[in-house]
């Protein structure tokens, strides 16, 4: 397979992921930005009807337990999937080649299943603040009791596209086109100055 680069750092003179502290972190450090790298970051759409279907094919191949609807999910670390439409799921794994696993499950009278795994940047932002920096960028609730572990969230900062997973209880997965990363990470880091913050 391609060997992928990120988005953040293309320019040796000029990477985005600068690790350390940065802004106010006088007093410590609320936020924790990353970029994760999965192996995998799929679409899976299920045809009208085919729904109950496509969560059983998802169930069989990640083996997490999927409930059903817009907005569940679910995450073991490792693998995580969840619902950002009606009938249609992010699923994402560490390991690579995941769309053929879903080859044989995913049958064409059933849905569809797109690989992004090229075209999307996974950023992790974590932290006791987390919750509060988000909210400055998307009009959600992310609250835990309204935006469970596991969930996910599709929705948009200006032109951005962003899916939201919420991987634990003070960190959140954000996938966005890999054309908006740097301008999404650039806005990420001015958001969260005023609370300090860690690139790692």
């Amino acid at each position: 397979m391609v060997e992928r680069q990120s988005p953040l750092e293309p320019a040796p003179l000029e990477p985005e992921l600068r690790t350390g502290s940065h802004g106010d972190f006088e007093h410590g450090v609320d936020v924790i930005l990353s970029e994760t790298r999965p192996g995998s970051i799929l679409q899976l759409a299920a045809w009208p009807g085919q729904e109950k279907e496509l969560i059983s094919g998802i169930r069989t191949v990640t083996g997490l337990a999927l409930p059903d609807g817009a907005g569940a999910g679910s995450t073991d670390g490792v693998k995580s999937v969840f619902g950002f439409a009606p009938g249609k799921f992010t699923v994402v794994d560490e390991a690579e080649g995941l769309a053929s696993a879903f080859a044989n499950v995913v049958t064409p009278d059933i849905g569809t299943v797109t690989d992004l795994s090229h075209g999307r940047t996974a950023i992790r932002i974590a932290g006791p603040k987390a919750e509060w920096v988000l909210a400055k960028f998307f009009a959600i609730d992310f609250a835990l009791p309204a935006f469970p572990v596991g969930a996910g969230r599709s929705t948009m900062h200006h032109d951005v596209f962003a899916q939201i997973q919420r991987t634990g209880a003070d960190q959140f997965d954000i996938y966005v086109f890999r054309s908006f990363a740097r301008s999404f990470w650039k806005a990420l880091c001015h958001a969260s100055e005023e609370v300090g913050y860690e690139v790692q």
